[in-house]
């Protein structure tokens, strides 16, 4: 059985209309334009003793997503799986309580279009004939 927590991209709550129009836009700065993201999740984004771990705009999600990434050792480089996962745990740390799935789907996605194969969507194919 799989585990309850984490990141599953069918726990997202995003509709595809939004991650489209996401996907298709430009990139502002305002935290709100990630889909899951409202008032609530930018003002605990921003919130941190550590001022390198405030953030204040979408570059620096961004940002932060892909320091996530590493780091690699040696020739073991991070999976997908592992990045996904570290992602979504970040802001459960950060108290983002909802629709962390979703963000880290939208983020991933974006990303993925301007740096393919920073996301496999088919890595969690295998589960999705369970959801008919």
């Amino acid at each position: 059985m799989a585990d309850a927590t984490g990141y599953d991209p069918r726990r997202s709550r995003v509709s595809d209309d939004r991650l489209n129009d996401f996907l298709r836009g430009k990139i502002t700065g305002d935290l709100t334009e990630v889909p899951g993201i409202g008032p609530a999740a930018v003002k605990k984004l921003s919130q941190s003793d550590i001022d390198g771990d405030r953030i204040t705009n979408t570059f620096q999600l961004i940002g932060k997503f892909l320091m996530l990434k590493g780091p690699d050792e040696g020739d073991e480089k991070v999976t997908t799986r592992e990045h996904m996962e570290k992602v979504w745990y970040w802001l459960q740390e950060k108290e983002i309580s909802s629709h962390r799935s979703g963000i880290v789907r939208c983020l991933a996605e974006k990303l993925n279009s301007m740096m393919p194969g920073i996301y496999d969507a088919a890595e969690y194919e295998d589960s999705d004939s369970e959801e008919e």
